[in-house]
């Protein structure tokens, strides 16, 4: 029986764990997996195959019941879920219902969730800009948060990698606020969208709309092929799971790439209890795991754990890792996991029309969405009665006026004979959010989820400063609409609760002192230097960019470090 027993652990041992499956976790177990460690993924929800377990991704409008519509009855049951632009018929079974795992809400907050292998990858809008060195050094200079432990040139070698692998569409710029990157050929924009480039580039110094740029496969190069993927065909049905492996996922991408070396052990069904501390040693031995379906308890151990289990749940997960040592959560010596949690504000809309151009038309789909605004506010210097500043997203596109008056051959010529109207402009802003240390989430001690683990309370909101980014993005957009000749120009609050943006940050802040930051600048934990955490509670400060790309770009850099330390015998 003792023989059983080590045998039995022998089977659970691994050189790396890493949680989660999505955009970070699925670069982990590539990059681990390429330099020959026996690596465990644990993933909390259901297997995802690229390809096989996309259910809708070739349906045509008619053969979904309710024509990609959400039910009224799904609706009421579901209202976080409903609110996410991504949730829909023909996508909802990638994304956690509002039962499924429940959270404390102490203020308003979407907390939206995609439990599968290949996570949120599959659900991305697949937006991705680098940061720039303004960006890192922003905190420091503008004294909020505390001070990164990195610049630009630190992760830039590692955006090129990444960027590379993953296939980012683009063009080539030149703005320092916004780094060009490793591209393949960029979406161009349409005639209204190019128009107004022309018109904010004439009259507004410092100001720059550009194509949009996205993990698209604009030209695939030989290390897509290799992949698997093909060109993006524009679909734009993206949130279905692409069987072309056209946009960027884990599923398509890092996963398959991981188990080809043979090193990747992949576990489903894997709810992440807490990970296990060994006071002696001063480490983590593994990971403490409640099987999904049974209830079952296990214990997988490794020299490294990886935690990317998406912001909040990686931060639920420290906080439940409690032992002798630390009684408040791993790592957590200093009282500030789960604090600092900051977003992006993206409540704020725009809109227009424009009868200049009507000679043009759109012909098929731009998965980049169409041009970017990178943000001007606060780069170099302080500017504005707030800190930091906005993006934008811009487009423009003419839509198909069917006239339904009539009866009999007039209804039919009418419909067959769509008209196009003038040109609609809109716009949505990316605010960045200052972290606050009242932002936080902790765990509830009498209540538990269908695992035993403690529920998680979200105590997140909007500041006075987030309204003074709004205000001002309303009053420069509005003066850059009216310059480019745009009419009918309408500000509206959507109303979009916090989470809703699904850019949640922080809670394990990197920086160089362990009074005041959990990580270290290679994303480890300060106190428990065989654990790093290289999702998006890693991050300091938000910026205004797109994050994904910072966290692949981070993590590869982070395995590449702990790869390094275990050969030295460090970890």
């Amino acid at each position: 029986m003792a023989n059983l027993a080590i045998d039995s652990v022998k089977e659970r041992t691994f050189d790396a764990i890493v949680i989660g499956s999505g955009a970070s976790g699925g670069w982990a177990a590539k990059e681990f997996t390429e330099k020959g460690l026996k690596t465990l993924v644990l993933e909390r929800g259901r297997d995802v195959v690229h390809v096989k377990d996309y259910p809708t991704t070739n349906l045509y409008p008619y053969e979904l019941e309710h024509r990609g519509e959400t039910t009224y009855q799904d609706r009421q049951a579901n209202p976080i879920a409903n609110r996410c632009y991504a949730y829909k018929e023909d996508s909802r079974h990638f994304f956690v219902k509002d039962d499924e795992h429940p959270y404390v809400q102490d203020q308003e907050f979407d907390w939206i969730r995609g439990y599968q292998v290949g996570g949120k990858s599959l659900l991305w809008a697949r937006q991705t800009q680098r940061w720039a060195e303004y960006d890192f050094e922003g905190p420091a200079r503008d004294g909020f948060a505390v001070d990164w432990p990195i610049r630009y040139k630190d992760i830039a070698p590692w955006y090129s990698y990444v960027e590379q692998f993953v296939g980012i569409a683009g063009d080539r710029d030149g703005l320092s606020s916004l780094p060009d990157g490793e591209f393949l050929p960029g979406y161009p924009l349409n005639a209204a969208e190019n128009h107004f480039k022309k018109s904010v580039a004439a009259h507004f110094n410092g100001r720059h709309v550009i194509s949009a740029r996205c993990a698209h496969l604009s030209q695939p190069q030989p290390i897509h092929i290799q992949q698997g993927r093909v060109q993006c065909q524009n679909r734009v049905l993206c949130q279905r799971g692409c069987p072309f492996g056209g946009y960027f996922s884990s599923n398509s991408s890092t996963i398959p790439w991981a188990q080809k070396t043979g090193n990747l052990t992949m576990r489903p069904f894997s709810v992440v209890h807490s990970i296990l501390y060994d006071k002696e040693s001063g480490k983590a031995t593994g990971v403490k795991v409640i099987d999904t379906n049974t209830k079952e308890e296990l214990d997988f151990f490794a020299k490294v754990i990886f935690v990317n289990a998406s912001a909040l749940n990686t931060n639920l997960i420290l906080l439940n890792s409690t032992s002798e040592r630390f009684p408040n959560g791993l790592g957590n010596d200093n009282g500030l996991l789960g604090k600092y949690i900051a977003f992006h504000n993206y409540t704020a809309r725009i809109s227009a029309e424009y009868d200049g151009l009507l000679e043009f038309k759109t012909d098929g789909r731009n998965p980049a969405g169409g041009g970017y605004i990178p943000n001007f506010r606060n780069v170099q210097r302080q500017e504005t009665d707030f800190l930091r500043g906005w993006a934008a997203a811009f487009g423009a596109s003419r839509q198909q006026l069917r006239d339904t008056e009539g009866i009999g051959e007039q209804l039919k010529s009418n419909l067959l004979n769509a008209k196009l109207s003038n040109w609609k402009i809109h716009s949505h802003m990316m605010a960045e959010t200052i972290p606050k240390e009242h932002n936080s989430v902790w765990l509830d001690s009498d209540k538990k989820d269908a695992w035993g683990v403690p529920l998680l309370h979200i105590s997140v909101s909007y500041a006075d400063d987030d309204w003074k980014r709004r205000q001002d993005y309303y009053d420069r957009m509005t003066e850059m609409f009216e310059t480019a000749g745009f009419t009918n120009i309408k500000t509206t609050d959507d109303n979009r609760r916090p989470g809703n943006d699904i850019h949640e940050m922080g809670g394990a802040r990197m920086g160089h002192d362990p009074k005041t930051s959990l990580l270290n600048k290679w994303n480890q934990l300060h106190k428990c230097k065989n654990v790093y955490v290289t999702d998006g509670a890693c991050m300091t400060s938000t910026a205004t960019q797109n994050p994904t790309l910072t966290y692949m770009a981070l993590t590869a850099r982070a395995v590449d470090h702990a790869v390094s330390e275990l050969k030295r015998g460090n970890l």
